[in-house]
Order: structure tokens, then sequence, then C-alpha cells
């Protein structure tokens, strides 16, 4: 039996768990004495007090996470609202980021994300490998609203930080071991210990492998599997008391299989109907997968004096992407497209604090020298042809940027930021289409045409500045307001495709968004309830959507990055935790986005012609509503402490392309609980997630077949087939971790 939940109805469970543990908390007051932990986040590049900080922010420390079942980035998004992270089609660690209705699905080389995702405080800059598995981490931060006057490049939805545990010169070693549902066998070591009174090292190390959940039919081969390696070394030298420097370098090995799609409709081809298992698949390719990503990154720290710290960080990232993705999902090859990526960035920032008490300061310049390249095939096999697309962009991006905190008037302050950034863009694209069936290693042969072969540069540039004011009504509550201009680079369609659109080659424009924030953060009954609320209005122009059509016919494609008229996107945001008692903790959040379209200028290429298409378009990835209520009990139990958790997380229906499909599905409600024994050194833990076992999709492939009005098919699409395939959510799992601190 399945579980709903309505908006409404979570909304009240809600309120209702709020105001009765509230008045739980005022009956106990007299004999116990419970508060809530101060949680430190750096939102503002400084460590802060996360209550006194006027930016919406979800903190969740590696405890919080390990209690909740958290086992990689992308399950994080259930506990932060109007915020969407996602493992994307047909991979297990590339990155489908949303916030705020805001992000970027499409994972091609030189298209960027419209979320920033940050290890510590270096950018990554693309998704492949980002879903990284929680190693070793301090915390996770979700960032929520445009964050580019400190942080820069494609925060124009949010940033994601990845914040891994620091060094702290005491010797240490810690083991995990886990194992679970689907032979899950997972093992993590992470350790430091001081060379010397001023050089200390540390390492992480964890293999994450399962079994499929599925197998493809027709070769016996795991679908949904996981084999992943990760590991991190650190290093940090304090020469003196004023200087520091910090080294680390992480290295990630994704060989899982490539994700095989459930197909929803029968298969024009082979005449395969649906399986019984969304899991199982199949396929005409083979199921390798590699994805390799790293980088290393040299962090130094003076103290100038009692007020100014300047700080140097340097990195170098890269990666490489070799896989495999049958997007029918058949054994015969009607459309199935293999594909190389590979990616290298360097970026240097230099930064200069100041906070003397009352003012806090912080500026800097920021360069990156980025590039992204790749080649990909289009096999269509039945109809003999394979479409070759490849090429590369170079990105230069140098921007300097500015903000301050200060006083006005006793208990009001003002914040005031801005960055300028100047993005210059090489790029080569072309098109070439092949007679037979050819992959990426193949060797260079001659072209049986040419659909698009050019070359161009573009320079983008603005100023993004921030105004806001904040005002401590009392010791435990502060208001705020701000304004925010985000922007996120232009480019150029990787996938160009001239003969069908002959302005493919015309790089495509920014995108720029003006967001309105009203902040309240407040601690009650002597700091036994937190809630922090937000509301937020932004105005969105020239939004970045990639767009794919079949043409001619179904058999061609015609690839356009769209900018998007005008868009507007409101909503609300509330985050709440209560300490009910010294045992009970409840925490609970909500969010709503209401983003819509306003103008939408599409270049129909089976039309030739510009229309409006604002009132047929939805926002992807953007649930209207998302939630989760988790209650939490401690006591103690078999001669150690033991946490007890168990809630439920929400999510409304979701679409998941620019127009309505079959693969849009509805509200998902996921029901999870955890028991963790501590005693002395060992921590035991017991997880159950998605327990009522609800099937829900995320993701899919749409190059549907010709239907007539009552959805009967009367012709083939795309590759002859048609082609409607999804990708799920983890079923219902269980595992049980034993870990021991030396």
């Amino acid at each position: 039996m399945q579980h709903h939940l309505t908006p409404s109805r979570i909304a009240l469970a809600v309120c209702l768990s709020l105001s009765a543990t509230a008045q739980a908390a005022e009956d106990v007051q007299k004999t116990e004495d419970p508060s809530l932990e101060v949680i430190e986040v750096t939102a503002r590049r400084t460590s802060e007090n996360l209550q006194s900080v006027p930016v919406a922010v979800t903190s969740l420390s590696a405890e919080q996470m390990s209690q909740r079942g958290v086992e990689d980035l992308a399950d994080v998004q259930w506990y932060s609202p109007n915020t969407t992270l996602q493992v994307s089609r047909g991979t297990n660690s590339t990155l489908t980021a949303y916030i705020r209705g805001i992000g970027q699905q499409d994972p091609l080389w030189g298209f960027e994300p419209g979320v920033g995702i940050y290890i510590d405080d270096i950018y990554i800059a693309r998704p492949q490998g980002a879903v990284m598995d929680i190693l070793d981490v301090q915390r996770i931060e979700v960032l929520r609203g445009p964050q580019g006057t400190l942080y820069g490049r494609n925060t124009i939805g949010g940033a994601v930080k990845y914040v891994t545990k620091k060094l702290h010169g005491d010797p240490e070693l810690y083991v995990q071991g886990t194992l679970g549902s689907y032979n899950q066998r997972d093992f993590k070591i992470a350790g430091q210990m001081p060379l010397s009174d001023t050089f200390w090292a540390g390492f992480a190390y964890g293999t994450f492998n399962r079994d499929g959940f599925g197998e493809f039919k027709n070769t016996g081969a795991d679908n949904y599997d996981k084999d992943i390696q990760a590991g991190r070394l650190s290093l940090a030298w304090y020469p003196s008391d004023d200087l520091s420097f910090s080294f680390m370098a992480d290295r990630t090995w994704d060989d899982s299989n490539a994700k095989g799609g459930y197909r929803l409709t029968p298969s024009l081809v082979t005449g395969q109907q649906p399986y019984g298992n969304v899991f199982d698949s199949d396929t005409s390719m083979p199921t390798d997968n590699s994805v390799e990503t790293g980088g290393e990154a040299l962090t130094i720290t003076y103290n100038i004096n009692n007020d100014w710290t300047f700080k140097s960080i340097t990195a170098h990232r890269d990666g490489d992407t070799d896989t495999n993705i049958d997007f029918d999902s058949t054994s015969q090859p009607a459309l199935d497209i293999p594909a190389l990526y590979d990616d290298k960035q360097f970026t240097q920032e230099f930064q200069l604090n100041f906070d003397n008490g009352n003012w806090q300061a912080v500026g800097g310049l920021y360069y990156l020298d980025g590039e992204a390249c790749g080649v990909f095939e289009t096999v269509l096999g039945l109809q003999g042809l394979t479409v070759e697309n490849g090429g590369c962009v170079d990105t230069k991006s140098l921007a300097a940027y500015a903000q301050a905190s200060f006083p006005l008037a006793k208990d009001l302050s003002m914040t005031l930021g801005g960055r300028y950034t100047r993005d210059e863009k090489d790029a080569d694209v072309y098109r070439y289409v092949y007679l037979g069936i050819r992959y990426p290693h193949d060797q260079p042969t001659t072209p049986f045409a040419v659909q698009s072969d050019f070359a161009d540069s573009a320079t983008f540039n603005r100023f993004s500045p921030r105004v806001g004011l904040e005002y401590q009504l009392s010791d435990d509550i502060m208001a705020y307001g701000s304004y925010t201009n985000g922007f996120k680079s232009g480019g150029f369609d990787m996938r160009a495709n001239k003969s069908v659109n002959p302005d493919a080659d015309a790089p495509y424009d920014p995108e720029i968004v003006d967001t309105y924030e009203l902040g309240f953060k407040a601690e009650w009954f002597n700091h036994r309830l937190r809630t922090n609320v937000a509301a937020f209005y932004s105005d969105y122009d020239d939004m970045q959507i990639t767009v794919q059509r079949a043409v001619n016919n179904n058999t061609d494609v015609a690839s356009q990055v769209l900018n998007a008229g005008k868009a507007d996107i409101k909503g609300l945001e509330l985050e709440a935790t209560l300490a009910a008692t010294d045992a009970l903790q409840i925490i609970a959040n909500a969010g709503y986005v209401d983003a819509e379209f306003k103008r939408v200028d599409y270049f129909d290429p089976n039309l030739g012609q510009v229309t409006d298409v604002s009132d047929l378009w939805s926002f992807a990835n953007t649930p209207d509503w998302t939630g989760s209520l988790l209650a939490q009990y401690n006591l103690e139990a078999f001669g150690g402490d033991m946490v007890v958790s168990g809630g439920v997380n929400y999510r409304s229906k979701t679409q998941i392309f620019e127009v309505p499909s079959m693969l849009d599905f509805g509200s998902v409600t996921l029901w999870n609980a955890s028991i963790a024994w501590y005693k002395d050194n060992w921590e035991v833990q017991l997880t159950g997630r998605n327990l009522t076992d609800k099937e829900y999709r995320l993701a899919g492939y749409n190059f549907a077949a010709v239907r007539d009005s009552n959805g009967n098919v009367t012709g083939p699409g795309l590759g002859g087939e048609d082609t409607i395939v999804g990708y799920y959510g983890d079923p219902r799992t269980v595992s049980l971790s034993v870990g021991y601190r030396f």
C-alpha cells in the first residue's frame, strides 16, 4: 500500500507538529532545559552563526546526514526546501541541480550549470562526478538564491558546498563497513596525524559497491549497479601563528554500468512490451562506463593583523568520461549514444577579508581557464546512419568582487556588494553524418554529409550587485531584506545543426535574474525552537533552455539553446527545528515555488518560424511543493547512547522537460528510518530508505513516435522507434553500518 501526502496535508503536519511540540516544550521548561546547538556556516566566506547570516541556507552536519541516511550529494535535496539534486539520466555520478526553479539539466560539455557546486572553496565547472558520496565530510551547505557576489560563476540559482573535514593536529583513525540490500558493500577509512608540531597530514578513502536493482534482460548484465571509489589526501603546514598552507588532492572513479532506461511503451522495432520491473532494460551496446574526476588545491592564509586576512586559493581539476547510453533501450541499435567527455580547469583566487567587530568585508580577484571537449555519436542503426557531434569550448573568465556589511544604527546593518565578470569563450563545433554504425574511438573517415563545421568566439560581461538590510529585533530574532542580481554567461550550442537551423552557430545570450528576498530568522523558548522563513521573487530574463526536437519526418535532430524571453518565480521557504525535550527533536522544512514563463520565443525547425510557446511550456525539475518532517529521539540503551530517527520526505508532481510528456510523474512520498547506537569508540547504525518501496521517476528521454489526437501511433519516431524511456529513484533498501574510531 502506497502512502500519499498532499501539499496541504504536509503543511498541516508540519504546523501541528511544531505547535504541539512547542506546547510540550513550554510544559517541561521548568524541569528541563534543552536547547539547539549553534550551527556554523561559511555562506559569506567566513565562519558565522547560521542565525546571523542574511541568506536562505541549509546546513547538514556529517552526524545529521548519517542519521538521516544521506549517502551522497543527491540525497541532500530532501532536507533543503525548493531544491532538486538528482542523478542525471543514464549515469550514476552526473548531477542535475536546480534551486528555486533555476538550473540546467543538460550535462553536455560547453553547457554550464545554473547551481554552483563547490568542494570547500573550489568551484566544480562540470556536473560529471558531482554526485559525491559522503566521505569524511564536515558538513554540506545549500545556499538558495543567486550567490554571484561572493561565489561567482554560475551560482544564479544558488550554491552547494561540500565541506571536507579539517585537519586538527591530533592523531585519528576511523573505519566503517556497510552491508545492505542488493549486496551493498561499502568501506570507508579516514585518518590524520601530526608529522611535526606544525605539519599535519590526513587521508580518506571509500569504496561503494552494489549489485543492480535490475538487469539488462538480453545480456544478463547488472542495471543500476554501483562501483565507485573515492580518495582524498590533505596536508596542512603552520610555519607561524599568522601563516598557514593547506593542500588537498582528491580523485573519484566511477566504473558502474551505464544505466538502461525503462520503456514506457512497446517497442515498434522488437515488439518488446514494458517490463514488470522498472529497473530492467535491454541494450544493443556494451554497458561499459568510466568516469574519472579529481583535482588539487593549495590554499595560503596570512593573518596580516587582527582585522585583515589574506587568502590565496590555487586549484586544478580535470575529468574524463567514456560512456554508452542506449536511448531506445532495446536489443536493436535504433537510437544509441556512445560519448567521450574531457574537461580541465585552472582557477586562481586572491581574497582579502576584513573584520573589526562592526564592519565585515571581503573582496578579491578570481580567474578561471577551462577547456571542455567531447564527441558523441547518434547511432541510427536501423537507418544505417551515424551522426557525430564534437568539438571544444575554451573559457577564460576574470572577475573582481567585494561585499561589506556595516552598521547604520543600533541593531540595523546594511550589506553592499558587487561582482564584475568578463568571460571570453572560443568554440569549435562540428556535426558530421556517416554511413553505417560508428563509435567515438573509431578512426577518422570521410563523412557522408557535413551539417555543421564552424569556429567562433564571444565575450560576455556583467556587473552583478547585491543590496541588503538586516535588523536585529532582539538577541534571538533577525529580519532581513535583499536584492541580488544573478548572471550566467552565454555560450555556443555544441549540438548545432546548421542544415536545419541556419542560425545555430550564433552564440546564445547570458541569462539574468533579479531576486528580491525577505527573511526572518528566530529562536524561541530559550533557544529550543528555531524557525527560519524566506519569501522570494525572481524576475528571470533570457533563461537558457536546451531543446532537442526530431525533424525531417523523424530522420534527424535539431538542437538549440533557447533564451526564453521572460519568466517570473516566486515562493516561500520554512525550516524549523524544535528541541521538544532533552531527548526529542523535531525537524521540518517546507518549500513552495510558483514559476511561470511570460514569453518564450521558440524557433520551430519543422515550421521554420518563431512562435511564442509560453502558454505551452512549464519549468522542468521544479515541483510546486517540497517538504520533510523528521523526529529524532535520544535514549540510553544496551550500555550506550541510541538515536532513533524516522521521517517522511515529499515532492509534488514534477515535469521533466519544458513541455508535458508521458515521462512526467506525480507526487513522491518517501518514508525513512534509522537506529544508531554509540558506545565508547563504536558506532552501529541500521538504516531503512524508501520503506514503502515507492516507485518514482527522476528523468528520461522523449523522442516519441508520431501519434494522432487519440494517442494512437501513426508513424515511427527518431531512429524508427518510439523512444519514451524513464529512469527511477532507488527502491526500498536496508543497510547496516559498523564503525570504529581509534
